[in-house]
């Protein structure tokens, strides 16, 4: 069974072409017109082992927020679409990830449910002209349309780049654990996820 998915999302404010295969090797081309989310979501990418082509346009003349959240909310939804019926997953996935000075602890849960705790403090407002609150927009995004459980704590850093990075490969590598399939049943005393 292929575990891929696709979406097209076209609104006032965006148009999103997003492809994802789940048992990939981290391959990824991605063009968002934001130089620092296209970093973020190829860590992503190459840490996870999933796949993931993206194209967006946004009103970037406005500024970075609805791009980053519709990108997310593509991500989020293709992530779920691809997943299906969940058989045989890991369904969890956690990894801490240092990255020079600052480290990232991220867990993830396959749940069906979506919540995101997110334990993060920059010491600036801005990592180049991307705004670092735009950070949590997408990984709540993220998280609503993957309906998943996601935790991430910084417990120390203090470059605001090396933040941002070690948040994404461990998400990265946390999903790669989660997505794996070990099994033959959904992972789930419910029987359903």
């Amino acid at each position: 069974m292929s575990r891929t998915a696709m979406i097209e999302r076209n609104t006032n404010e965006t148009k999103i072409s997003l492809e994802l295969n789940l048992d990939g090797v981290g391959s990824y081309d991605i063009d968002t017109g934001l130089g620092f989310l296209d970093h973020m979501l190829s860590h992503l990418s190459k840490h996870s082992r999933i796949d993931l082509k993206l194209k967006a346009k946004g009103d970037l003349q406005v500024d970075a927020h609805h791009t980053v959240e519709d990108v997310a909310i593509c991500l989020g939804q293709c992530l779920d679409k691809a997943l299906g019926n969940k058989k045989g997953i890991s369904r969890y996935g956690n990894s801490s990830v240092p990255m020079e000075e600052s480290l990232a602890k991220v867990s993830i849960d396959l749940s069906g449910r979506p919540f995101c705790v997110y334990n993060v403090k920059y010491n600036s407002e801005k990592i180049g002209d991307f705004d670092v609150e735009c950070i949590e927009e997408f990984l709540r995004a993220f998280t609503n349309n993957a309906k998943c459980n996601l935790h991430i704590e910084v417990p120390y850093g203090t470059n605001s780049h090396h933040i941002a990075e070690a948040i994404f490969k461990a998400i990265g590598k946390a999903l790669c654990i989660a997505v794996e399939i070990t099994g033959t049943e959904i992972p789930s005393t419910k029987g359903t996820l």
